[in-house]
């Protein structure tokens, strides 16, 4: 029989990584993602899980990323009681993130409620925001149910000899981050199954490189930039250099845009760096992300997981992550006296891709002047923020409002976290002798049609690019 798999987030879209996997009557959960761009989408994507909670046998997560994890507070509330198998980073990363997430969907949808009802009050439409999905106590109840897993050990779901057993290896996209071998037996046949996560890159600050992928005979891959080859990461310190130090010179200020976790500690880590090579002017660096302030902390606590330069960098030089040029902001008092700064600064905020957080409120105030720069830091998802500035129209619409975009946007695309084309290939290759086929998820999809082309080209194996709530067998 093998695996029955049903393809839910993730499908012909980037973010909500959710894939159903069933085998000897056990349902797992490969990831448990929430969906980030239009709001009416994400909160109908969101609110829909793959499968009734009280059908779940176990869930794995590849990792921390809110797009991967964000909807297990939801499985919670639902009524969810079994397990979560993570790495105990990905445990300590998900503890601030989960809590981050709750509070933010509560903030976010107060916050328009309130402007809503102000609309409404001289005659203009107000229609209310939905509700948050899940509260704080919804994600604290998560949080309970992980499980921590050491790397390339096998963990079998349940004890009865079929069903699934799973393997995680480091997947190099940021601490924390695996992939995950599944072996499913049903009648004395074992089927493998490699679900890629997000596969990393070598050469990223701080984090270390990817395993090497194990042996498997289908491949669920993640696509992001599977119609693109990134630029080399040794430069982005210079065209970071040029942007510093020419803002600085006409007198404006930059914002950052920056997932907290990984984006924002690699940034802090180049700024640092340059400061030091005397390479951009001495100017005020704030991280204005509570929860990049808790995650920092998970950083310093795992050190194993650093990559050689960052242990070099860190035994030659004080903390990287929080020397004192730098200021973590933390109350909203000090994050809204940032708005009346009138010098040049850089403010680090999240969320990534625009759709939540204290960064919304710096581009409301920033955005229409052309001093200023926003400086996005990786992939911007269709539909969301950051991917409407990179496009430069003349206005954006923020919490509401639209607001002229008069600054200049920017983005340092070799930070990615996430292998391009040339790097899925190779990171692919080991499984190619035993390989039936592959599936390809977290793309858009040009990115998946290109892939695709170049998998079919390279390795003639047969690739799948399943949508939404397709079902697939295989043995």
């Amino acid at each position: 029989m093998g695996i029955r798999l049903h393809f839910w987030g993730a499908a012909q879209t980037v973010t909500g990584s959710s894939h159903h996997l069933e085998c000897g009557g056990q349902n797992i959960l490969l990831d448990c993602g929430m969906f980030q761009g239009r709001r009416d989408l994400a909160q109908d994507y969101n609110s829909h899980l793959a499968l009734p909670a009280g059908d779940i046998s176990a869930v794995v997560l590849s990792h921390a990323h809110i797009d991967h994890s964000g909807d297990l507070p939801l499985l919670a509330k639902q009524g969810y009681k079994g397990p979560i198998y993570t790495t105990q980073t990905t445990m300590d990363l998900c503890d601030p993130m989960l809590k981050d997430s709750a509070h933010i969907q509560q903030a976010d949808s107060e916050f328009v409620n309130k402007r809503y009802q102000r609309r409404g009050r001289v005659g203009l439409p107000a229609t209310m925001a939905a509700p948050p999905l899940y509260g704080p106590e919804d994600a604290e109840a998560a949080l309970g149910l992980m499980r921590p897993v050491k790397l390339h050990e096998a963990t079998p779901l349940n004890g009865n000899g079929d069903g699934f057993a799973v393997t995680l290896y480091g997947a190099g996209h940021m601490l924390g981050s695996t992939c995950v071998l599944v072996e499913a037996k049903e009648k004395g046949a074992t089927t493998r199954l490699l679900f890629s996560g997000d596969v990393g890159r070598k050469g990223l600050p701080i984090i270390q490189d990817p395993d090497v992928a194990p042996v498997a005979e289908y491949l669920i891959m993640e696509s992001t930039y599977g119609n693109r080859i990134h630029d080399p990461i040794g430069p982005v310190k210079d065209k970071l250099a040029a942007l510093v130090t020419k803002v600085a010179q006409r007198g404006g200020h930059i914002v950052m845009p920056a997932f907290a976790v990984e984006r924002t500690q690699q940034v802090v880590m180049l700024l640092h760096q340059l400061l030091d090579e005397k390479r951009v002017p001495d100017l005020p660096i704030f991280v204005d992300s509570p929860l990049g302030v808790k995650v920092t902390q998970v950083f310093q606590n795992h050190k194993e997981e650093w990559d050689e330069e960052a242990r070099e960098f860190a035994a030659k030089q004080e903390d990287p992550f929080g020397w004192k040029r730098l200021k973590y902001v933390q109350t909203v008092e000090e994050s809204k006296a940032l708005n009346g700064l009138r010098m040049p600064f850089i403010v680090i905020a999240s969320s990534g891709m625009c759709e939540a957080g204290r960064v919304l409120h710096h581009l409301r105030n920033s955005i229409e002047d052309p001093r200023n720069l926003v400086l996005l830091t990786g992939f911007q998802a269709q539909n969301t923020l950051g991917s409407k500035m990179l496009q430069k129209p003349a206005e954006v619409n923020i919490f509401g409002e639209s607001v002229s975009l008069r600054a200049e946007v920017d983005i340092l695309d070799a930070l990615s976290g996430h292998a391009d084309q040339k790097e899925l290939l190779a990171w692919m290759q080991p499984l190619v002798k035993t390989l039936k086929r592959v599936f390809l998820v977290h793309g858009e999809p040009d990115a998946q049609m290109a892939l695709k082309a170049e998998i079919q080209k390279a390795y003639g194996v047969d690739v799948v690019i399943p949508s939404r709530g397709e079902k697939f067998e295989i043995a």
